[in-house]
């Protein structure tokens, strides 16, 4: 069957999705047998001016509220909108390649702002090259740990996994040939989001928290009983709530809500009598707490010991995968049979074996005379470090790609806390303690979160590139590229958001996992008292979620993060739940929620990358805020009416969604 014509494409093939019968074969829209443009000048640099734009924009937003989104689907939206402006006509695989390079941000994003900021945190002493060889060294180990699994996920288990991410950035790329009309909608949503986050974090038009002490009723009962509600109004947090829908929404939520109106409560009531501190490095009485602060001591760590705990059931559920890929990564790797790319379908081509043992094996001595002379000064420790480094990035590869291929989320979070975990305890054996400690460990959390998250993101980019024909060993080879590029970026976003905001204090961003990391790390490496038993509590409450079939990281998460941050979260997935079901034609709700899925997805990247435009300014002392103003009750209540404002255009503009125009 010929699907690429002059015409254009009609889309992809009806076996696309489906698990092939014995002896059927997949045939991706660009035919294995001829050769298209993939890589060239115009796919390489947009490639990497998406990839540095997301970047800043991922790392910002990521620091804000916690949550990275996915770069994949704007890039290759961004991507058919430059080929329709341009007028170019089959750009299908080089729109790929833009996609692949520019989406290494994310992946490299999701590693450097969960542990990075952590340095700062504790008040250690850092560079910019040992934060850009962390993120850097991780990404390549990730590149390298996945490419012999490309074949099992991607083309073995063709159908079995759905891959939801990669779906929608293959249908948006196939789109794409059709026409890039979509573009349009993106852009329109990315300034409206944009300007209107933009006016928040530069002039302080209104307030970016609503609170309920905004009215006074409600504020007697935040003071007396402990329980307050805040909501973030800004568009990119409700963007990401639509993409994310009402389930995951809804149980991220319900994670924030028995945090607030359960947890804090409780913990006020039992302590409120009490006239010693109570709990680890606590030195406020409870009843001199706030809510927040309640939070801080208290139920926060029950949420770290949920998301690890997380993380480790979802190692075990995937231990026949890991047992198995291990097994076919030994064999390739360790085998002494050479396999020649020649005669090879150029759609089946990796990077020959010998170049992915030599990368790891080179990538290892790095990482290993980094740790020496740029982390630890010391050999032993150093070989402590990259023996941590190789050994849970390895097996834990696997796990993230097998997370993004079911679900479409990687739990790096869950993962890279049990790694500092892991860590802490093996660098305090061989007597690495204190802010030496600290370091190191936190360096090599880096290097493997990176290496996770990068692991999930590229299988994403793999399977896109499988389902329409593109060389893998093309992506492959540009994605170290890409890496360098995001590695130097994100770095230098969180050391300008750090001399802006900081990441403790009133007004820091809130970098919730660098803080999660900082507070398991702290204890451990300074002889401290550490809070177990908040830990078991949500380990155990992890377990118990998992019994009764809830997803336990993303409640765990809803726990943790900030109350502010997950209620426009479920506005977001309350308002996809509602603009794709209204009808009662599933052609209209689908348009509908296609729709909605493009304005979110400007939303998120306008806010965003305004917001990093907002810290620029900040950072060269260009602030228009009115504190007294902007705190104030009065700009509150108009933060609410914005934040209404904003809401219904998302609706409005959604249900314009016709099926024609898809």
């Amino acid at each position: 069957m010929d699907h690429d014509s002059s015409s254009g494409i009609k889309g992809l093939p009806e076996n696309a999705y489906k698990e092939l019968a014995p002896g059927e074969k997949y045939i991706p829209l660009m035919s294995p047998n001829e050769i298209y443009p993939e890589v060239n000048f115009r796919s390489v640099f947009w490639g990497l001016i998406m990839a540095v734009l997301f970047s800043a924009a991922a790392a910002y937003l990521g620091l804000k509220i916690g949550q990275v989104f996915e770069a994949a689907i704007p890039i290759a939206i961004i991507a058919v909108g430059l080929s329709a402006i341009s007028g170019k006509k089959k750009v299908l695989g080089e729109n790929v390649i833009i996609q692949s390079i520019g989406a290494t941000s994310g992946a490299i994003v999701a590693g450097a702002i969960f542990t990075i900021p952590a340095l700062y945190i504790l008040n250690l002493e850092t560079t910019f090259y040992q934060m850009f060889f962390a993120s850097l060294f991780g990404g390549f180990l990730g590149i390298l740990f996945l490419i012999p699994f490309r074949k099992y996920f991607v083309s073995d288990m063709h159908g079995k996994f759905p891959f939801p991410e990669a779906t929608a950035t293959t249908e948006v790329l196939v789109a794409g040939e059709k026409g890039g009309k979509q573009a349009l909608v993106l852009v329109v949503s990315g300034a409206i989001g944009g300007v209107y986050d933009f006016i928040i974090a530069t002039f302080g038009a209104w307030s970016e928290v609503f609170t309920s002490r905004a009215v006074p009723f409600f504020s007697e009962i935040a003071d007396k009983y402990k329980i307050v509600f805040s909501m973030n109004v800004g568009a990119a947090v409700t963007g990401l709530g639509f993409i994310v829908g009402l389930k995951y929404a809804a149980i991220i939520a319900a994670g924030s809500f028995v945090s607030w109106y359960l947890l804090i409560p409780v913990v006020y009531y039992i302590g409120e009598n009490l006239t010693t501190p109570l709990g680890a490095n606590v030195t406020l009485l409870i009843n001199e707490m706030s809510a927040e602060q309640i939070f801080r001591n208290y139920v926060r760590q029950i949420g770290i010991g949920g998301i690890a705990m997380a993380g480790i059931i979802g190692i075990i559920r995937s231990s026949g995968i890991i047992a198995g890929a291990f097994k076919l990564a030994a064999s390739e790797i360790m085998g002494k049979k050479v396999i020649s790319s020649e005669g090879t379908l150029r759609t089946e081509r990796d990077l020959p074996m010998i170049q992915i043992v030599s990368g790891i094996v080179i990538t290892a001595i790095m990482v290993l005379l980094f740790f020496q002379f740029g982390v630890v000064n010391n050999w032993g420790h150093a070989t402590t470090g990259l023996f941590i480094v190789l050994i849970i990035a390895f097996l834990f590869t696997t796990v993230a790609a097998n997370a993004i291929a079911i679900v479409g989320t990687n739990p790096v979070s869950g993962m890279t806390l049990m790694t500092l975990l892991l860590s802490s305890l093996v660098l305090i054996s061989v007597g690495l303690t204190g802010k030496d400690g600290m370091l190191a460990a936190l360096i090599i959390g880096g290097v493997v979160c990176t290496a996770l998250s990068m692991a999930g993101a590229f299988i994403t980019d793999l399977k896109i590139g499988y389902w329409l024909g593109s060389s893998p060993f093309k992506q492959e080879r540009w994605k170290f590229v890409g890496s360098i590029v995001s590695s130097a970026t994100v770095v230098v976003v969180i050391m300008i958001l750090n001399d802006t905001y900081g990441f403790t204090d009133k007004g820091a961003m809130a970098a919730p996992q660098a803080n999660a990391m900082a507070a398991v790390i702290e204890p451990l490496m300074s002889n401290q008292p550490a809070p177990w038993l908040l830990y078991a509590a949500g380990a155990l409450m992890a377990l118990i979620l998992t019994m009764i079939k809830v997803p336990a990281l993303a409640f765990a998460l809803g726990m943790y993060i900030p109350l502010e941050l997950n209620t426009p979260i479920l506005v977001g997935g309350i308002i996809a739940h509602i603009v794709s079901t209204r009808s009662k034609d599933e052609k209209v709700n689908t348009a509908r929620l296609s729709r909605g899925t493009l304005i979110a997805s400007g939303f998120i990247a306008g806010g965003a990358l305004m917001g990093v435009f907002s810290a620029v300014l900040r950072y060269f002392d260009l602030n228009w805020v009115n504190e007294a103003w902007f705190e104030s009750h009065s700009a509150e209540i108009l933060a609410l009416f914005m934040f209404a404002g904003i809401c219904g255009y998302m609706i409005w503009d959604s249900l314009r969604a016709k099926p024609e125009d898809e």
